[in-house]
């Protein structure tokens, strides 16, 4: 089928990613000859100077070569794999460094973040199909799945992250945001009882799933402990002999600044849990307890799927990181 050439870069630059994308999908194998120049130049209507510099771009980039006399050959059959997570924080970047890390040369991992933006998420889908060998997910709701993922692959596609819908058999790699955020919690009891209040700070702009709060009241109940939900800090708001679990970085930030600025010590006035672990929790203060699901982990599960083709259906534990904070 003959392509239409658009408008938005050169037909140089076009058709070396038609023949790119043709090769990582194996249309065309590792050191087999590719079509020729005149072929190529029939095929896709274009000149044969065209066809001579896409070819040329493609052998800059090491993904064909050419030997004189003998035409031009597949050199490096890149895999391609769409990594499209919700949005940047530091512990995405433990995440996307591992799974890169983990994988060979003969895959480029492409990174988008679609915001939880429900549009803007089904665009990059629809956009992105059939031009890659691997699509790695995270869905932009943890209770809504996108139909758009239907038209991708169930072999092809791997789930991250959240879950709490039907995922019939498509693979994925899930955190519990319900049950094993409680379990760890309760893991804490011995703790939460030097203290006279648990606050769970929750925005209303925050993005964590909202059901993690429906059972937090029942858990610190049972504790003999107070409970309140907060949803910003403010000056002045933090109080003596109160632990203060908070999702978002910048929360942690903001009550670490607000405590310096009375005085206050982290771990021996107040306590604070932080929500998915970051390297910087182990160098603040005394350092910060953390509950988190093993993004590592994550990680190497993700890339075993691609390297080994080999489907996966699991929810990770929430994991305790104990430190002076608690």
């Amino acid at each position: 089928m003959k392509s239409a050439f658009g408008q938005q870069t050169t037909k140089v630059k076009q058709l070396a990613d038609l023949i790119g994308q043709d090769i990582s999908l194996g249309k065309y194998k590792s050191n087999h000859a590719l079509p020729s120049i005149n072929q190529l130049s029939a095929h896709y209507k274009v000149s044969r100077d065209t066809v001579f510099k896409a070819f040329a771009d493609l052998k800059k980039r090491g993904i064909i070569d050419s030997t004189p006399g003998k035409g031009y050959f597949v050199a490096n059959a890149q895999k391609k794999i769409l990594l499209l997570l919700d949005e940047y924080s530091p512990f995405k970047d433990v995440l996307y460094n591992n799974f890169v890390k983990r994988l060979s040369k003969h895959y480029k991992v492409d990174l988008w973040f679609h915001q939880y933006n429900e549009q803007l998420f089904n665009r990059i889908i629809r956009e992105s199909l059939g031009s890659y060998n691997y699509y790695v997910v995270m869905n932009f709701d943890n209770e809504k799945f996108s139909p758009t993922l239907y038209k991708i692959d169930n072999s092809k596609l791997l789930l991250l992250d959240f879950g709490k819908f039907d995922k019939k058999n498509i693979s994925y790699i899930c955190q519990d945001f319900d049950d094993s955020f409680y379990s760890a919690l309760n893991q804490l009891k011995t703790h939460f009882v030097k203290y006279k209040k648990i606050c769970l700070l929750f925005p209303d702009s925050i993005r964590h799933p909202k059901s993690c709060c429906e059972g937090m009241e029942q858990l610190v109940a049972s504790f003999g402990l107070n409970y309140e939900i907060i949803k910003r800090i403010e000056s002045g708001c933090l109080c003596k002999g109160d632990v203060y679990i908070a999702f978002r970085q910048i929360d942690i930030v903001s009550i670490i600044k607000e405590s310096r600025s009375l005085g206050m010590e982290c771990g021996k006035d107040f306590g604070l849990i932080a929500y998915n672990e970051t390297p910087a929790y182990e160098v603040i203060d005394k350092g910060i307890t953390s509950l988190s699901i093993d993004w590592e982990k994550m990680a190497q599960l993700a890339s075993d799927f691609i390297l080994f083709n080999k489907p996966i259906h699991t929810y990770l534990p929430t994991e305790i990181k104990l430190r002076g904070s608690l």
